[in-house]
């Protein structure tokens, strides 16, 4: 696979798809991280002469052109970041970011046409959106077929984090998988209760797993027989490979899923008929931190509760201070675990944040990405 380092790019027009789905709030971006992790490979081309076109989906318009989804927001706070001019659109300028792909159908179609059509506007392309290589759309397999392509530094970045992890992964290799239901997590907790030590689970998929070894839950949120199944499945495999897996001890639980409910701290054996676990409690943090503290490879992935209201956000932030505070090398990986990590303010002391949620999740199953497979029989 070519790396955008190898591209003689000076005075070419160069097309990147980069991923700028980020979050906006009134107009503005709202959480940038995504924008200033695209900007090292922006750079780089703008430095050797090349004009750069990138491109991106925000959110999931689903064909339609909607205002409140526009990427003008994005243009704008990219300029403020690099301090000069980005042209939006069909507007001219040697940095132009084009309109949410996503506002036209074809291009999770992986539509012909509509390749072709954003092929016209470059010579060479970069992939750079590790974000969405998981996904066979237009703009990240069909453009990769029409020019010559190759891999930003972001996704180079991102694909030799996750290939450490996983091929030469350092022990004690401690895992936290967090999030709402084990059947989106199996292929996750399958693959990595084979490489890793420890499996640290949090979240609603928790509830799930108690559940399954016959613990009452209340109304906490769990899955139903099958998801059980699951769980226990996940459980045996985990005790025949050797890996500790470990669920809750204690939760934070609620009268209702609201950020005034009443709240209380209890061992996850007497949750109270009608309370709700919705995050885990003072005990199990520490416990956890414990494992991550002598840990030397870490992966996360995943809140250990409801993690935007406040009451029930402690046993989340507890966790990211407990990867970085490890001297391991640190993987964290998920919208809601990064935003974690930079609400604790420990972020940059994380070895590698990634910005791939699900591709990051697919690639550690093992399932094909095919806007990177397709970069592997590209001539530059």
């Amino acid at each position: 696979m070519k790396s955008v380092r190898d591209l003689d790019a000076g005075g070419r027009r160069v097309l990147v798809r980069a991923d700028l789905n980020v979050p906006l709030d009134g107009g503005r971006v709202a959480d940038d991280t995504r924008i200033r992790a695209s900007l090292p490979t922006i750079d780089l081309l703008l430095d050797s002469g090349a004009q750069v076109i990138v491109c991106s989906h925000l959110g999931r318009p689903k064909g339609e052109r909607k205002p409140e989804l526009s990427l003008r927001p994005v243009a704008d706070r990219m300029s403020e970041l690099l301090g000069r001019d980005v042209a939006f659109g069909d507007e001219v300028g040697d940095l132009r970011l084009l309109e949410n792909l996503r506002f036209d159908p074809r291009e999770e179609a992986d539509d012909p046409g509509f390749a072709a059509e954003l092929a016209s506007h470059a010579e060479l392309f970069v992939q750079d959106a590790f974000g969405a290589v998981h996904r066979a759309h237009a703009s990240t397999v069909g453009v990769a077929r029409l020019l010559p392509a190759a891999a930003g530094l972001l996704l180079e970045a991102e694909l030799a984090a996750f290939r450490r992890l996983l091929d030469d992964p350092e022990h004690p290799f401690v895992v936290v998988i967090g999030g709402v239901k084990v059947a989106d997590k199996i292929g996750v907790i399958d693959r990595l209760t084979q490489l890793a030590d420890t499996v640290l689970i949090g979240g609603a998929m928790a509830f799930t797993f108690l559940v399954a070894d016959g613990v009452a839950v209340g109304a906490s949120r769990h899955e139903d027989e099958q998801g059980q199944d699951t769980a226990r499945a996940a459980m045996a495999d985990a005790r025949d490979r050797g890996c500790e897996l470990l669920v809750p001890r204690d939760v934070v639980v609620a009268d209702r899923f609201d950020a005034a409910a009443a709240t209380n701290v209890v061992p996850v054996s007497e949750i109270p008929d009608g309370w709700m676990g919705l995050d885990i409690g003072p005990q199990t943090a520490e416990l956890y931190a414990g494992r991550l503290s002598g840990a030397r490879t870490i992966f996360w992935n995943g809140p250990m509760g409801v993690f935007e209201l406040a009451p029930f956000a402690a046993g989340t932030l507890a966790i990211a201070r407990a990867v970085a505070d490890s001297e391991a090398v640190s993987v964290v990986g998920g919208g809601d675990s990064v935003a974690a990590a930079n609400a604790a303010g420990v972020a940059d002391r994380i070895t590698h944040v990634s910005t791939g949620g699900g591709a990051a999740l697919e690639l550690i199953e093992g399932r094909p990405l095919p806007g990177v497979d397709v970069l592997e029989g590209s001539p530059v």
